[in-house]
């Protein structure tokens, strides 16, 4: 390998980036012969990039509406980009939403509408069930992002309290024909579950909402339980699963396997072999990083169950259960835990990012890991294990300047971890 392991392990995040970006996958799922109006919606934070993916490879006459992050807009020419603020919905999340369902109401059999859903979406499409105010949703979100619960569970949650979530956006679009186009950010890619799922059916319940508020023992607030508990002894009379229109489509056009694949290849490239441990690698972060470690500790000693060099990638979606009073990000926590089980150990680096280029709240995307991480943090005074506990690694990883910084890549394929265990010598 001739470059430095902190470039090269930058080097495999950006293959990864690069191949989940819209203007790759977008071109093969554009519709043929739309008699009626084409019309693009979409939400999340890749979601303006596809919409100017779309209109750079769709000849056909067309419009539409996108929200995206606050500084995730790109210029397009027919689609209106407008942005709201993610992770915790504002004011214009509630006014994006209003627009899109009024927008889609009123479109025939003919008509098309191509929706364009990327991870944050469920931030930036916020609509409150009646009853529920925004500071409520605001209150749950909070809730949910310091519980612990896995991103599946906050979106089950998302989808109950809501009037856009979980189907009800295409329903505002009947009898139009939906094709879906999906940018998954979530373990095991199901369309319910990136962004809430807007135009895809929910199987779940409000019971299931519920049973997930109790579990993580969250105090919502009155507004939201009372909506809950009321919808439950409706949905007894309900068949599950009953909203099927076979006017709609999903793809999913970009995905963590995807961009693990690609930073597999570029591993090849250098003469390296990569194996990848999994695309929807779940749990507490410092938990995953444990036990990483420790797999990464039998390879670089024992040579079991693969021989040195290589490079461990993986995928998913871990969480952070905040009880500190640091800054959380996944990634960071991850990556802090995973450094000190390590050791010090020669020859191991490590890079764990948020394909979105920001982990948690914070516009750092995530750090990057070595063998004298820990000598360095300790001769500048930081103790990492105080640093860990107070849930304070984007923190601890800026102090050393080992943070990873992109700006906002147009895209979103979940986190990306790479572990390079180097020859020793």
């Amino acid at each position: 390998m001739n470059i430095a392991p902190q470039e090269f392990l930058k080097s495999l995040f950006e293959a990864a980036v690069a191949s989940a970006q819209p203007a790759v996958s977008i071109p093969g799922f554009l519709p043929e012969n739309v008699k009626g109006k084409l019309v693009v919606v979409g939400a999340g934070k890749a979601s303006a990039a596809m919409a100017r993916g779309v209109e750079e490879a769709y000849k056909g006459d067309l419009e539409g509406l996108v929200v995206t992050r606050y500084g995730y807009g790109v210029p397009c020419n027919k689609i209106e980009i407008t942005e709201a603020a993610h992770p915790i919905p504002d004011s214009a999340s509630i006014v994006a939403a209003m627009r899109m369902m009024d927008y889609l109401s009123g479109l025939g059999i003919d008509d098309t509408v191509l929706c364009l859903i990327s991870g944050g979406g469920s931030s930036l499409l916020t609509l409150p069930a009646v009853g529920i105010s925004l500071e409520d949703i605001q209150s749950v979100n909070n809730a949910l992002l310091a519980s612990g619960a896995t991103i599946n569970e906050m979106n089950c949650v998302r989808r109950h309290i809501s009037k856009i979530k979980g189907g009800r956006l295409a329903r505002a679009a009947h009898p139009a024909r939906i094709i879906n186009l999906l940018i998954s950010d979530v373990p095991g890619d199901d369309p319910v579950n990136i962004a809430s799922g807007p135009t895809v059916q929910d199987c779940t319940g409000p019971a299931d909402a519920l049973a997930i508020i109790d579990r993580y023992k969250m105090k919502p607030p009155l507004s939201v339980m009372s909506h809950l508990e009321m919808k439950r002894d409706e949905y007894h009379q309900q068949a599950a699963c009953s909203l099927v229109d076979a006017r709609i489509e999903t793809h999913v056009i970009a995905a963590p396997q995807s961009a693990l694949n690609a930073a597999a290849e570029r591993c090849r490239q250098e003469g390296i072999t990569a194996h990848i441990l999994g695309d929807s690698i779940e749990g507490e972060a410092a938990d995953v990083g444990v036990v990483l470690a420790g797999l990464t500790r039998q390879i670089a000693v024992h040579g079991q169950p693969f021989q040195r060099p290589c490079v461990l990638l993986s995928g998913g979606e871990t969480t952070v259960t905040l009880k500190g009073s640091g800054r959380g990000g996944r990634n960071v926590e991850f990556l802090l835990s995973f450094a000190i089980a390590m050791q010090e150990q020669a020859g191991v680096y490590a890079l764990a990012a948020d394909t979105d280029g920001v982990d948690g709240i914070e516009e750092i995307a995530g750090a990057i890991c070595g063998p004298t991480t820990l000598e360095r943090a300790w001769s500048k005074g930081i103790n990492p294990h105080i640093s860990l506990s107070n849930n304070d690694g984007h923190g601890f990883f800026e102090a050393l300047g080992d943070s990873v910084i992109t700006g906002p890549t147009m895209t979103n394929v979940n986190d990306f971890r790479a572990i390079l265990i180097d020859s020793g010598h």
